[in-house]
């Protein structure tokens, strides 16, 4: 089998034995896959906008936005198209490609989804691609989402389904893996990942990593996440995560998943450039950029532009559409 051909057999073992070469020698690996599939100096850019913020019902122990924590999060309703429109012309000014809408819901009403798909055909008509994260989905939902020419919807695991109890008990995994299949269905490319550092061991991180790379078809954009810490949620004072534990995720997720996008997501305030670089060097690109990851702090864009020069990296950039075909436009 050559490298870059995919696979959706892996075994917890051979994970396993990947997370524990060597880190010269894995990283070594990674990189070299890296370069078959991709430009190894370039990185896709999103910018992610919270579109409705806090008042969430679900209890994921990580969340700021959860109404079962005291976090002291400001509640906003969801925001009028204008300012979505202001927000994306402004990311796409800045560089990013892709605009990514969260919304603090379990599930979106069928009226706010209304909203949304509006919000959806205005990135488009700003020739940017869209993706979305809502909550679960209904299969009319995961459809309408479709015709609406919606390029990404992110849903990760966050963890393994071991682990994911200690996490997360308003909704099942199985939940997440079904949401996952209808949106699948629609033909809408998939985001999903997981979150690191929540005091999960390697072999939980090695089952997360097992239950994406063995999805019918891999996630086109898998985010993996450092925990932020957020005063007031259950998952506060957690043991920071090995920074070479990080890398090695990172890795492993570009040699098992070898043509999809690896996402640098949440926690890179706390990752000091030598740290993205050596993410960078074990397959990941793709990051968020931007000030802000819904409710989170993320670096700015000038450290982001300052570290790309200094790597001799560059942001990728998609071809210009015809209006008409930018609105339905997939990725």
């Amino acid at each position: 089998m050559s490298s870059t051909d995919t696979r959706h057999d892996w075994s917890q073992k051979e994970i396993e034995a990947l997370l524990d070469l060597p880190f010269n020698d894995l990283v070594f690996q990674a990189q070299s896959i890296h370069r078959e599939n991709f430009d190894p100096n370039t990185v896709q850019v999103s910018t992610l906008l919270s579109i409705k913020t806090g008042t969430c019902s679900e209890d994921c122990g990580y969340c700021s936005q959860s109404a079962k924590y005291n976090t002291e999060l400001e509640p906003e309703k969801l925001l009028p198209l204008d300012e979505v429109i202001k927000a994306a012309q402004a990311a796409k000014d800045k560089g990013a490609t892709r605009f990514c809408m969260g919304a603090a819901w379990r599930n979106p009403s069928d009226k706010n989804l209304d909203s949304v798909i509006d919000m959806i055909e205005a990135v488009h008509g700003l020739n940017m691609e869209s993706c979305v994260t809502l909550g679960m989905l209904t299969q009319e939902q995961a459809k309408r989402l479709g015709d609406s020419g919606l390029n990404y919807y992110n849903h990760n695991l966050d963890t393994s389904p071991e682990f994911y109890g200690n996490v997360i008990t308003t909704r099942t995994y199985q939940d997440r893996l079904d949401t996952i299949a209808q949106v699948r269905a629609q033909g809408i490319n998939i985001c999903s990942g997981g979150i690191l550092g929540m005091g999960e061991s390697r072999k939980d991180r090695a089952s997360m990593l097992r239950e994406l790379c063995n999805l019918p078809q891999h996630p086109d954009s898998v985010p993996i996440n450092m925990l932020v810490q957020v005063e007031g949620t259950p998952l506060y004072g957690t043991e920071e995560l090995d920074p070479f534990e990080f890398v090695r995720i990172v890795a492993v997720a570009r040699i098992l998943m070898p043509k999809s996008n690896v996402r640098l997501s949440a926690g890179r305030t706390e990752m000091n450039d030598e740290m993205q670089a050596l993410c960078f060097l074990a397959g990941a690109n793709s990051m968020f950029y931007g000030d802000r990851l819904l409710t989170t702090d993320n670096p700015d864009e000038d450290r982001d532009r300052i570290l790309f020069r200094r790597l001799g990296m560059q942001f990728e950039q998609i071809e210009e559409l015809p209006a008409a075909e930018a609105k339905s436009a997939q990725a």
